[in-house]
């Protein structure tokens, strides 16, 4: 099998856009993409698009979009890919499947979603389709209604952890400062981020507005291509590692708080790159809400069940801390345009791993990993990456 890698990448501002829809933002990030990877659309050989949709836009058919942007790839193969929010991830990992099965050299990825055009009652509804609807369609709240479910279940487990949630926010917003893509960058501190005011309501108790993830719209690009046919290494990254697994759908047939998908990618992927989290230098993880970051913690073996609190607690997830967690601000303060998400989760770690991260950038980043879920931990997608040597 051929070997596929990272060597070119494109991303806009995530938040409330002026471009009208998915097709708009794609042709943004599409050609800079490729001329960040110093490919000529003529070489590329499938494009991906990763969008979750699901009543956004009444116009579908994504992966046809591409080419009203860039019209050199009329021709060329193209789909798309939906996984909830891992739609971006999915769009990827098929891509290197596409490279890795020798049916191309070259491949354009595309993650993007324009959110902000729906009204906010139709947004809750549409993102419930990461759910089970059959259980789960009347809960109070809507998605951010099942992960306040998923919040109460481990405070009775485990107590009352909403301090450690604001902190884990109050992170998030610090690192988002420094992000030039993020949706909000601003410095909200630990005590606004843990106390429910009139600016910071209860949203799906006990989840205030800052323990959820914002609707953003935004695009991110990447170019794969054979590792084998790379000329330049510049910005060359390849995967360690990269694992799927899913888990059940409904919430009732599994421990909603165990995040047991997330735990067995974490473990195939660290197990298949011969590596600890000693080893990574940071991590980019799925904190779509902050009890996901929590749990994450849990899952991803650096804490034991219930004991999460204490990373964040003992700075170990800080950006100064021992393995810097979302130092890009995560979906909490960078934004969470569904399909985007899992692609920008990639360059924010390409960009550690090339010394281009900025203001966000870790000292001596060498290997790093991300974590892109979809619905309650029900899609699981884990990549460990390094540059191409």
């Amino acid at each position: 099998m051929k070997n596929g890698c990272i060597i070119g990448w494109a991303h806009t501002r995530f938040g409330k856009l002026d471009e009208p829809d998915v097709e708009a933002l794609m042709a943004r990030v599409s050609r800079e993409s490729l001329t960040h990877a110093e490919v000529a659309p003529e070489d590329v050989d499938g494009v991906f698009v990763g969008v979750m949709n699901a009543g956004f836009s009444k116009q579908s058919f994504e992966g046809a979009q591409v080419a009203l942007g860039l019209p050199e790839l009329a021709h060329v193969p193209s789909v798309h890919v939906e996984n909830a929010c891992a739609s971006g991830s999915a769009a990827l990992y098929a891509a290197l499947d596409f490279i890795a099965a020798g049916r191309g050299k070259v491949a354009l990825v595309i993650g993007a979603e324009k959110m902000t055009a729906t009204p906010l009652a139709d947004t809750s509804d549409v993102l419930l389709s990461a759910s089970y609807r059959k259980e789960e369609a009347d809960v109070a709240g809507g998605f951010a209604g099942v992960f306040g479910q998923i919040a109460s279940n481990y405070f009775q487990r485990h107590g009352d952890r909403g301090y450690e949630l604001g902190m884990i926010a109050a992170k998030n917003h610090q690192n988002g400062v420094y992000n030039e893509y993020a949706h909000i960058r601003k410095d909200l501190g630990i005590e606004f981020c843990s106390n429910v005011s009139e600016k910071n309501p209860y949203v799906a108790r006990p989840l205030r507005r800052t323990d959820c993830s914002l609707i953003s719209d935004g695009a991110a690009a990447l170019v794969v291509a054979d590792i084998d046919a790379v000329v330049s290494t510049k910005r060359a990254i390849s995967f360690r590692a990269r694992e799927h697994v899913n888990d059940l759908l409904p919430l009732s047939r599994r421990d909603s708080i165990a995040f047991e998908g997330t735990r067995l990618a974490w473990n195939k992927a660290k197990e298949n790159a011969g590596v600890t989290l000693d080893d990574l230098d940071v991590i980019e993880t799925h904190d779509c809400f902050t009890i996901a970051e929590l749990i994450e913690y849990e899952a991803m073996g650096l804490a034991k069940a219930g004991q999460g609190y204490r990373v964040i607690r003992e700075g170990i997830s800080c950006k100064d801390g021992a393995l810097p967690i979302n130092p890009s601000g995560g979906l909490k303060s960078k934004g969470h345009p569904i399909g985007a998400t899992g692609v920008s989760q990639h360059i924010m770690v390409c960009m550690q791993l090339v010394g281009e991260a900025g203001g966000m950038q870790i000292d001596n980043v060498k290997l790093g990993a991300v974590h892109n879920m979809g619905g309650a931990a029900v899609t699981n997608y884990v990549s460990i990456l390094e540059q191409v040597k």
